[in-house]
Parts: structure tokens; sequence; C-alpha cells
């Protein structure tokens, strides 16, 4: 299966978390390509939108592979493939300080003059636009789940074997589109699938906040 771009990804994603509708979910977003998705899923369930600020901790020498991935408060999930790529304490502390920066500009940014909307005694349905290693996933789970929510699901496109398996371990449900024997990168899932900025995220945010439930 391959996806026109995200919205399309993102409507079939909503048939297929239509048991959820009517329960006033909480759409969590891992920015920044989950966001345009999340937002399309909070308007068809009739949920809320806001973000879940994670980042990815990549391999060295490799930006796109993950070697795990650190949440806001410092949590930080290492895969057990860290050691083989050379991801050493310094390297991975060093990526850790880097990455809390960034996690702490995006906040300031995305959501100013606000808490974020807490996921306690709720459905959370946390998104994204695909999983490869899983590790970004397991990050914002893990934050979701320490907010006590009521059922937390894990919600994607399409997604790697060895990804789908190991946040399946992490939340209440997975609900995954397609789940390719031979992943490669989740760009290549889609017909369009450009990066987004920051500005893209904010407006996002504040025209589904602004919409009539």
């Amino acid at each position: 299966m391959v996806f026109k771009d995200r919205r399309d990804a993102a409507e079939q994603l909503g048939r297929a978390l239509a048991a959820h509708a009517g329960s006033h979910p909480l759409l969590l977003a891992i920015p920044r390509g989950a966001v345009p998705i999340a937002a399309v899923l909070a308007q068809r369930l009739g949920g809320d939108l806001d973000l879940v600020l994670v980042r990815k901790l990549h391999a060295p020498g490799a930006p796109e592979f993950a070697v795990g991935a650190i949440d806001e408060s410092g949590w930080m999930y290492l895969a057990p493939h860290a050691a083989s790529v050379r991801a050493s304490s310094t390297y991975l502390e060093e990526q850790k300080a880097l990455e809390l920066q960034e996690l702490a500009r995006r906040r300031r940014l995305y959501t100013p003059g606000r808490p974020a909307i807490s996921a306690q005694g709720r459905t959370a349905i946390v998104v994204d636009d695909g999983l490869a290693t899983g590790a970004t996933m397991v990050a914002a789970l893990h934050a979701v789940r320490r907010q006590a929510p009521l059922r937390l699901v894990c919600a994607v496109p399409v997604g790697s074997p060895e990804g789908i398996q190991l946040v399946s371990e992490h939340a209440d449900e997975v609900v995954c589109l397609e789940v390719p024997r031979r992943f490669g990168a989740v760009s290549l899932f889609y017909e369009s699938f450009p990066q987004l900025r920051d500005q893209e995220v904010i407006d996002l945010l504040q025209s589904t906040a602004s919409r009539p439930a």
C-alpha cells in the first residue's frame, strides 16, 4: 500500500480507528510529520489534538537510523543494537543534551502559554506517520503512560514488523494499516512526503483548537 500523502493516510487510519469515535479521545502527534495526520483524526473522531514531544537519538554518522529516543523529562529508551553501532555512553549523553534543548525549544514554540492537555482518564491515541525502528514511539508511549490514560493506543499508517512488535509491548492497542515484510524508509510508502516546517505545526494546532467539535 502506498498513500497519496499524509491526509490520505489519515483518512484511512480514521476509518480503522472508528471504534473510538464518540469517546472524545486525545490525539497526540509526534512532531512534525504526524501533526497533519493527527489533526484529521481529531476532527474525524471528535477528539482533542495535542503533541507528545520526543526526539530520536541517531546512530553515529547515520542521522536517519535511531538507536533510541528521549522524552521531555529526560527518560531515554535505548535500542539493543545501540552498542553494535558504536553509540558509546559519552556519545549518547551528548545526543541527549542536544535533543533536550530541541525539545524545550519546540515546547516553547508550539504551545506557548499553555500546559499540555492531560491524558489522565482518557483514551490517548499516539500518532506518527510511520514506524521504522519504533524507538521514538516507545518514548512517546512511555511519556503518555505516566499520565494514567484510560486506554493507550498507538496509531500509524505503516510500520516495520520489528517496530510494531516493539511498540505492542508498550500500548494497549496498536492500529497499523500496513506492515510490509520489506520496510526500508517511511517515505517510500507515500507518493508525497514533504518535510513540515515549525509554522505548519503551529498553524495546524491553532486551526484545530479553534474548530467547533
